[in-house]
């Protein structure tokens, strides 16, 4: 007898299950997205109509780009395929899906409230004893200050903390623009990929359509064809009457001499 665990993927869940089992209490999401909540989001909220469809809350959005950004993901695509494929990422963002469109388009208007906000969370991570947020380093930098213990914790070198962080996150920013601006499929989303292959198929038969319904002068222009062209016949000169009675007359064929037998 074999000594494996059984793989069961159709029997269901006996009680609904919850995101917040499915990570650590110290996890790095969930300080991110303790972090936001604190956050001062009335620019960002206000900007809403509040009519159509509801939209995805400008926290969740937040906090996915800053878990994102810090640990590599720039991409928007990359970041709407993490809500399904990553645990965290499904903790940040509710065990909801935002589009990718709609991260980018988040992004893109609320750039300045999202770099200066990212500052904020790396600065709050720093005071807490956090070496790093991710990949952003915040006690690795090398700045130049005095060793002195009055000034180690001055305004000024706070002020080069500051000004290192703010140059990190622009460069992380930078990225994912970088990244959306190609917007090239990774080839993990099958979905996506026969979406573009219909799409591609679709764009071929149009244009064999506009081809075919192409007027004759469209044609002019083109490349002529390398196969033979073979002369057209001489139209014939008209004939007279006579030359006509002539022709249809019987031909009679010529008299035989008769043969001579041998006798």
């Amino acid at each position: 007898m074999d000594n494996f665990r059984t793989i069961d993927r159709d029997t269901p869940f006996l009680l609904p299950p919850s995101v917040d089992e499915w990570l650590p209490q110290r996890h790095l999401a969930r300080f991110v997205v303790e972090v936001v909540e604190g956050l001062d989001l009335r620019a960002m909220t206000g900007s809403y109509r509040g009519s159509g469809s509801k939209a995805h809350h400008p926290r969740m959005l937040l906090a996915l780009l800053i878990y994102g950004y810090a640990t590599g993901v720039h991409s928007s695509r990359k970041l709407e395929r993490a809500t399904y494929d990553s645990v965290a990422f499904r903790f940040i963002a509710g065990n909801e899906h935002p589009d990718h469109d709609t991260i980018a388009v988040f992004r893109g208007c609320f750039l300045k409230q999202i770099e200066a906000l990212f500052v904020r969370v790396l600065i709050l991570a720093r005071e807490m004893g956090m070496l790093s947020l991710g990949t952003v380093a915040l006690d690795g930098t090398k700045i130049h200050a005095n060793a002195s213990r009055h000034s180690a914790l001055s305004y000024e070198y706070a002020g080069k903390i500051e000004a290192q962080l703010k140059k990190e996150v622009a460069e992380l920013l930078a990225k994912a623009e970088a990244a959306d601006a190609a917007d090239l499929p990774d080839g993990f989303s099958i979905p996506e990929e026969l979406e573009l292959r219909e799409e591609r198929l679709k764009k071929l038969a149009e244009a064999r359509r506009r081809s075919r319904r192409a007027p004759p002068s469209a044609t002019r222009g083109r490349r002529r064809s390398t196969k033979p062209q073979w002369p057209r016949a001489k139209p014939r000169s008209p004939r007279s009457d006579a030359s006509l009675a002539e022709s249809r007359r019987p031909r009679r064929s010529p008299a035989r001499s008769p043969r001579i037998r041998s006798i």
